[in-house]
């Protein structure tokens, strides 16, 4: 029994690699755990740099950076994929805690080896291929259409311009995020741009689903492990627009399914941390992995309001190998709605309205300089009324995008 303090009571730092908005709600979530929070950041004008008091700028590409940044840590993290692998695995070596180590998190910084792992795991994924030129593309395309007994245009080949006999998706595998790095492609003309980049390309082909759904969960290193509801996941122009949780409409067994696919594949790869697995539920009723992320996540922005305890916290918590927090719902439905820049670049002003028409509404501002298409927010409603949630969402983020005037 503990009956008094013989020393100063000292809590543990962490240190999360990159400054988006990520790392600055995760810090946000260890306060009241009295966490204390160091920051690597590209510019003391991250959106995460302007709200953490211990900040480091510089390259989380150069070892030895990354190497006197953590020299301050008690743990290293990550809001974003691009730190060098081998990098990971020289704080490993010189006996930083890493999390997600590097082992696991190859997988999300690398779509053609998170491919293979999950073809040799039995994962169901889209059909893929990694190719090397456009005439590549083009047997690709072939084989898928063959496989379905799809008939392709006239011509359809590996000349300039020939016609696919079905849409590919090509993705570098390196590097992509938020649309960027994926193109939609039909002839070999087309093809040929993301070769110019001089990267591994990886093929696949154009899922018909019917929607996208989420299945985050969070694992600690001894393994215990939590799912959140799995949630439906609406994209406009390849960025995340908005967020229903829990997904309407799909059926309690098929929710169950996908969390046990989540966990599965966050205990085959060794994830500690959080884990997104974006999933396409598919006209004909099957689901199909789409991408990786193994950090806080944009499907997660709802559990900040409307869950017991939010991906940022259980983060933290997992990756400080402490006891995990509760992740079920707050209410029987959240909506999270991304704020993106527009014509307005101060939106500050709409505030009195928004908070006069919706008490309940949850508002979250990054920091950032609002530019046109930029993630610079989110906001988040809940309630019993589905419909009443989403427009109550969709009008606060419009409204203050500048797009809704009333």
């Amino acid at each position: 029994m503990r009956c008094g303090y013989a020393e100063a009571v000292t809590f543990p730092v962490v240190g999360m690699v990159g400054g988006g908005q990520l790392a600055r709600m995760t810090h946000e979530a260890g306060i009241p755990l009295g966490i204390r929070f160091r920051l690597l950041a590209d510019t003391p004008q991250d959106s995460a740099a302007q709200a953490v008091r211990d900040v480091v700028v510089g390259d989380h590409r150069d070892l030895g950076t990354l190497r006197d940044f953590a020299r301050g840590c008690d743990v290293v993290t990550f809001d974003h994929e691009h730190v060098p692998t081998d990098h990971l695995r020289a704080l490993e070596a010189d006996g930083m805690p890493v999390r997600p180590g590097p082992g696991a998190l190859e997988h999300a910084q690398d779509k053609g080896i998170m491919r293979a792992r999950l073809d040799a795991l039995g994962v169901p994924c889209p059909r893929h291929r990694i190719v090397q030129d456009p005439a590549d593309v083009a047997a690709f395309a072939a084989e898928v259409a063959l496989a379905d007994g799809a008939a392709g245009p006239d011509g359809a080949g590996t000349t300039e311009g020939a016609g696919f006999p079905v849409p590919v998706v090509l993705k570098t595998v390196r590097g992509g995020y938020d649309g960027k790095g994926v193109w939609v492609v039909r002839t070999t003309g087309e093809a040929a741009v993301p070769f110019r980049a001089g990267v591994p390309v990886l093929a696949e082909e154009q899922v018909d689903f019917a929607r996208e759904l989420a299945a985050c969960v969070v694992r600690s290193p001894h393994g215990q492990a939590v799912a959140y509801p799995v949630v439906e996941s609406i994209q406009v122009g390849g960025v995340c627009d908005t967020v229903i949780a829990p997904a309407p409409g799909l059926p309690g067994d098929e929710a169950v399914t996908a969390q046990e696919l989540a966990l599965r594949i966050a205990q085959e790869l060794d994830v500690v941390g959080h884990l997104a697995v974006e999933l396409f539920e598919t006209r004909d009723g099957r689901v199909l992995v789409n991408e990786l992320a193994m950090r806080p996540h944009n499907s997660g922005h709802w559990t900040q309001d409307g869950a017991v305890t939010s991906q940022f916290a259980n983060h933290l918590r997992a990756v400080l190998d402490l006891p995990l927090g509760d992740p079920r719902p707050r209410a029987r439905w959240t909506v999270m709605a991304n704020v993106l820049g527009g014509d307005y670049p101060d939106m500050y002003p709409a505030y009195r309205h928004l908070m006069a028409r919706d008490p309940q509404l949850k508002i979250h501002m990054y920091g950032k300089d609002v530019k046109p298409g930029r993630k610079v927010g989110h906001v988040n409603t809940y309630g019993d009324d589905l419909d009443d949630v989403r427009e109550r969402a969709a009008h606060a983020a419009g409204y203050l995008r500048g797009t809704v005037n009333e």
